[in-house]
């Protein structure tokens, strides 16, 4: 029997927890609930808002500590100033796997402080994290959609991976007018912890992807990708687009991510040399 991969319970969830899940309109925490409950998730699912007892018609739960039961992923929809704690709860709650999507910079000048102490406490109960800043994943072979995206996937076998949310809500909405499917959606936003190189990792690994689709914005650990990169471009076919390329490309990356673009013509030749079909 093959070991699974270490990402597998974050891609593959049996039980997910939604905390700020809300039944106000238009909000992040109503939009993204109400996506897992009509992507038909195979799982468990609970919403965690201690303001109300129910949400969207589902008995909700005042805090993650209060489940009582395993949740193998929590998404947090709340505001920057709760999120320290909240990982403290998952920490406290065995919580491996969490999806921020917030960022940060909404809590003003606090909040690289804000974001360096989340990363402190996860890594002391050894919880990975997704995001900030991102729009969430879709699985649709397991009915996971743990995003915000107005429109979801369908099955089919090419994982798009992507440091842009914006890029992923359009290539969702390319994609369904086309009828493009996907066996994952992975929105990274500001990768403060899992980065393309762990993505890529779990991709190949991956049974239900053949192809893979990356959007990328910088690199946070250019020797692990490098690395991920030739590997998982021996065993599936990869199509790279990057941002950057150009002056003011690098000032619009720097300013979504807060991450520098570096050099395009070495970053070209590397991709180049892994095997990977690089596109504008």
């Amino acid at each position: 029997m093959l070991e699974k991969h270490y990402l597998a319970s974050f891609f593959e969830p049996r039980s997910v927890a939604v905390i700020g899940a809300s039944d106000s309109p238009g909000s992040v925490g109503q939009i993204l609930f109400k996506s897992m409950l009509e992507s038909g998730f195979k799982g468990r699912l609970y919403p965690v808002n201690p303001k109300h007892k129910s949400v969207q018609g589902t008995k909700a739960h005042k805090s993650i500590e209060e489940i009582g039961a395993r949740v193998e992923l929590a998404v947090i929809t709340t505001r920057p100033q709760t999120i320290p704690e909240i990982i403290e709860q998952c920490g406290r709650s065995g919580i491996k796997n969490v999806i921020i999507m917030g960022s940060f910079s909404d809590a003003g000048n606090s909040g690289p402080q804000l974001e360096r102490k989340t990363l402190q406490i996860a890594r002391s109960y050894g919880i990975r994290i997704l995001g900030p800043n991102c729009i969430g994943i879709i699985r649709p072979d397991i009915g996971l959609n743990a995003s915000y995206a107005r429109v979801g996937a369908t099955s089919g076998n090419q994982a798009l991976v992507s440091q842009s949310g914006a890029i992923c809500s359009a290539a969702l909405d390319w994609a369904k007018s086309n009828k493009v499917g996907f066996s994952s959606v992975i929105s990274l936003g500001s990768a403060a912890d899992i980065d393309f190189g762990e993505i890529l990792d779990y991709l190949v690994c991956d049974s239900r992807t053949h192809y893979i689709l990356l959007y990328i914005e910088a690199i946070r650990n250019a020797r692990r990708f490098m690395s991920a990169l030739r590997s998982a471009a021996r065993i599936k076919p990869i199509i790279l687009l990057k941002a950057g390329r150009h002056a003011a490309g690098s000032a619009a990356v720097k300013m979504h991510s807060g991450l520098l673009s570096g050099s395009d013509s070495v970053f070209d030749a590397a991709v180049r040399r892994a095997g990977v079909v690089r596109v504008k």
